[in-house]
């Protein structure tokens, strides 16, 4: 059912890092954003796979991890991702991506969670670094970066009160994501 593979979906950021997740296996999770709507149909996104430890070493120092956990700097060695998608928008097919980059990340995060794997987008990106460490080239416009493996956390979904949207970690390591009530989103008219 789509709604447990929604519930699935859960910004994970710490995962069995030695469970590696083969190319095949990323083309596959790509493959679905590949088939999914694309503004006018221009399909301008781009992506770089990565799955080798030298490559994910230069992309995870290219990121910052959980803006709410303050004194963690992310995942530690072991609970690294497996696998990244940088995802990049290409200049020659379009200049703005419009829903583009959602609709392919939600495609592949689904994709991904049916395979029992999980994963965590990043726009807090140093894009200049990061066009320097992987050689990308100007032509591409860097636009987000999915971390996937299999997840290592269990993640809570908590009723949001006093409208505080910040998650947190208790003693356990549970990672707690409060969320609005629908009857909160839906404005009458």
């Amino acid at each position: 059912m789509l709604k447990n593979l929604i519930k699935k979906n859960r910004s994970y950021r710490r995962f069995y890092e030695k469970e590696k997740i083969k190319e095949e296996t990323i083309l596959e999770l790509i493959d679905h954003a590949r088939l999914s709507p694309s503004a006018a149909n221009r399909q301008p996104l781009k992506y770089i796979i990565s799955c080798s430890k030298k490559s994910n070493n230069s992309i995870f120092s290219n990121l910052s991890w959980a803006g709410y956990i303050k004194d963690w700097p992310g995942p530690k060695k072991g609970e690294r991702p497996a696998a990244y998608i940088v995802i990049l928008g290409d200049k020659n097919i379009a200049k703005k991506y419009w829903a583009d980059p959602g609709i392919a990340i939600q495609s592949i995060l689904l994709a991904a969670v049916e395979k029992g794997l999980g994963g965590c987008t990043f726009a807090a990106i140093d894009k200049e670094n990061l066009r320097i460490d992987l050689n990308i080239d100007n032509q591409y416009k860097i636009l987000y970066i999915l971390a996937l493996g299999k997840p290592k956390e269990n993640v809570k979904i908590e009723k949001l009160e006093h409208d505080n949207i910040k998650y947190w970690r208790d003693e356990k390591q549970v990672h707690h994501v409060p969320k609005r009530n629908l009857k909160d989103l839906i404005i009458e008219i």
